[in-house]
């Protein structure tokens, strides 16, 4: 936690992610790289889903981080109402648009995932509908904080909207044991094992690392960015 609170303070925070950058790009390149070939060299093709599976390898860890994004979100939202740390806006900032994309491609692979698996792109599925709210929260966040000409008055319009917007993360989680949905049902995070062999889960999970590991890295560098625009935001605002 002291680690946490040194961080919290912009420029010690940008001392930090200019250290960690290089060394995190150049092993998210490496990750990705090697997850692509497993994922669309390595792992077999599905008895049922044909090379449609692979979508599955972009889609799943795209789901996942789009999630997590938000529960970031909801957490530096926290941060800034309650403790007024003053990193916990410029990085809720810098993560909403990465989270949106990712939910935006899980959307967009899910669709193309859909077409020859359902025989369609959409269905008002609870699954799909509860990630497409998602979608439009963090939409709805990065409007918040910049509908304001104050730009404190929109990160707390935001942090409220993160609060309460995580409630539809469970609704996402659980929405195919809830209600009947055409979406499979959870073959990864089960009580007793995982329902996908593991010659296609060891890329699955290789991929999903590496994602997570390029979301980091987008935050870090557009945490960086919005610190410099807030300075310079400020000394235009004393000049």
């Amino acid at each position: 936690m002291a680690d946490l609170h040194f961080l919290a303070n912009p420029a010690r925070f940008r001392r930090f992610s200019q250290r960690v950058l290089p060394g995190l790009g150049f092993a998210t390149a490496l990750m990705l790289a090697v997850g692509i070939y497993m994922a669309f060299f390595v792992a077999p093709e599905d008895y049922q889903q044909g090379k449609t599976v692979r979508i599955m390898f972009v889609h799943v860890p795209s789901a996942w981080l789009s999630m997590g994004g938000y529960a970031m979100l909801s957490a530096l939202g926290a941060s800034l109402l309650v403790w007024r740390h003053p990193l916990a806006a410029l990085m809720a900032r810098a993560a909403a648009p990465v989270g949106a994309s990712f939910a935006a491609v899980c959307l967009l692979t899910g669709s193309l995932w859909g077409r020859p698996m359902w025989g369609t792109y959409w269905v008002w599925d609870a699954r799909l509908t509860s990630m497409l709210l998602l979608f439009f929260l963090y939409l709805g966040h990065i409007a918040l904080s910049r509908a304001y000409d104050e730009p404190e008055r929109g990160d707390r319009a935001a942090a409220i909207l993160a609060l309460i917007g995580v409630i539809n993360l469970p609704i996402i989680k659980f929405s195919v044991d809830w209600w009947n949905t055409l979406h499979q049902p959870a073959s990864i995070t089960r009580l007793d094992a995982p329902a996908i062999h593991n010659s296609i889960l060891v890329p699955l999970l290789w991929m999903a690392v590496s994602l997570l590991f390029l979301f980091v890295y987008l935050v870090l560098l557009r945490t960086e960015t919005e610190i410099d625009r807030r300075r310079l935001e400020n000394a235009e605002a004393a000049a």
